[in-house]
């Protein structure tokens, strides 16, 4: 099974909640909003949390060809920002190395669509 996976995102969701409690392996988080990454049949769940949550690991199914990252919700219109206006954009789920999981544009010149 591919332990590392790096897959182009295709498409996105935003879930917005007014406070969900979830648990992720014994540690629960308080989610404000979830934006869903997927591209073929991978996906990436990236949970936005409060400043009182705690923060899980980011974690990797391989099996299920899914991952989970948790960022604090200031970061939330930063990200869709990103989704919005770059591409290409990938989605990277580390299997092996969970710490290293993360979302990223590709190379581009330096000041690509400015002015």
């Amino acid at each position: 099974m591919e332990t590392v996976k790096v897959f182009e995102i295709k498409e996105y969701m935003i879930i917005w909640r007014q406070l969900e409690l979830m648990n992720f392996h014994g540690t629960t988080v308080r989610v404000r909003a979830i934006v869903r990454c997927t591209g073929g049949e991978y996906t990436m769940d990236v949970y936005f949390v409060d400043d009182a949550s705690a923060v899980p690991e980011p974690m990797y199914d391989v099996i299920e060809k899914k991952g989970y990252m948790f960022l604090n919700i200031r970061d939330v219109m930063a990200f869709t920002d990103m989704l919005r206006n770059e591409r290409p954009v990938y989605g990277h789920l580390r299997g092996d190395r969970p710490d290293w999981m993360s979302v990223s544009t590709a190379k581009e010149p330096v000041g690509e669509g400015e002015g």
